[in-house]
């Protein structure tokens, strides 16, 4: 098997959320009134960003005004590259209702920390934040973190479309290789597209 095996079972250890689980997570931060974990929740799904890309944005980064953007770009940490992501209906009715209750201005993090020597939420909580998600959603941990995730919505739209070039752009990746990486595609996806595909 070799590289491709290895990186094959790596790519496959990390799941992405299902439909299902993501209506079912959000229907209970709703009822609930969990306000900013459904922020949080809602646009580390639409974002696809790092967790610490998402724990550092500002109010001013997804709004105009009072008004929260259809469509954000932020600084990748890593590349050091723009990104741009779409924010739904549901994020941003989300978003607002949150930057309202927390009485957040343009210039706030959005996310800020409730502990007293941070600034804005820490990657660590985040993840903490997102391990009891999992738990309400009896999933294994070991399978459902941060990464999984940032995957959620672009395999999602590799699986609708299977248009890698579009994830390749919605992900700022250089190279294409890199893309098919990230969504772990195997031999099995590439044979299905390929019988699909009569000449």
């Amino acid at each position: 098997m070799g590289r491709i095996g290895a990186w094959a079972r790596s790519a496959g250890k990390w799941l992405p959320f299902k439909v299902k689980d993501i209506w079912a997570l959000r229907v209970r931060l709703q009822m609930e009134g969990r306000v900013r974990e459904l922020a949080l929740f809602n646009l580390g799904i639409d974002s696809k960003l790092r967790g610490c890309e998402i724990v550092a944005l500002k109010v001013r980064d997804v709004s105009h005004g009072d008004q929260v953007a259809t469509r954000a770009i932020v600084m990748q940490h890593k590349t050091k590259r723009p990104i741009q992501f779409e924010i739904t209906a549901v994020t941003r009715e989300a978003l607002q209702a949150w930057i309202k209750q927390a009485a957040l201005k343009s210039n706030d993090f959005l996310f800020p920390s409730r502990l007293h020597d941070s600034p804005h939420l820490g990657t660590r909580q985040y993840a903490r934040i997102l391990g009891h998600w999992v738990d309400e959603l009896c999933l294994d941990r070991s399978e459902n973190g941060t990464h999984p995730m940032r995957r959620t919505k672009a395999t999602l739209i590799y699986r609708r479309t299977k248009n890698l070039r579009a994830v390749q752009l919605l992900r700022g990746h250089s190279k294409l290789e890199s893309t098919v990486r990230y969504l772990g595609i195997e031999v099995d996806d590439a044979l299905e597209i390929s019988e699909q595909t009569e000449i």
